[in-house]
């Protein structure tokens, strides 16, 4: 029996074909500028990798437009 694997884009729901060439990933980290400072909120976003794409904190996003609806989001959260 085969292992199919089925993604979704986070932001609008549509299934991730395996011509898909336009994906990408995105994630929510924080640091710290300077020793004692206060950390800040990153947003990190890059193409689709497999292997970063089984993380449960990672976000899937079907291509520009949806990862610059989630970056708006993230902005305003």
């Amino acid at each position: 029996m085969a292992w199919v694997e089925t993604y979704h884009c986070d932001v609008c729901g549509k299934p991730r074909t395996e011509e898909a060439t336009d994906w990408w990933l995105s994630w929510n980290e924080v640091t710290e500028p300077t020793p004692g400072a206060e950390y800040q909120p990153v947003l990190k976003v890059t193409p689709w990798n497999v292997f970063l794409s089984h993380d449960a904190k990672v976000k899937h996003l079907c291509g520009a437009r949806c990862a610059q609806t989630h970056m708006d989001r993230w902005m305003h959260s």
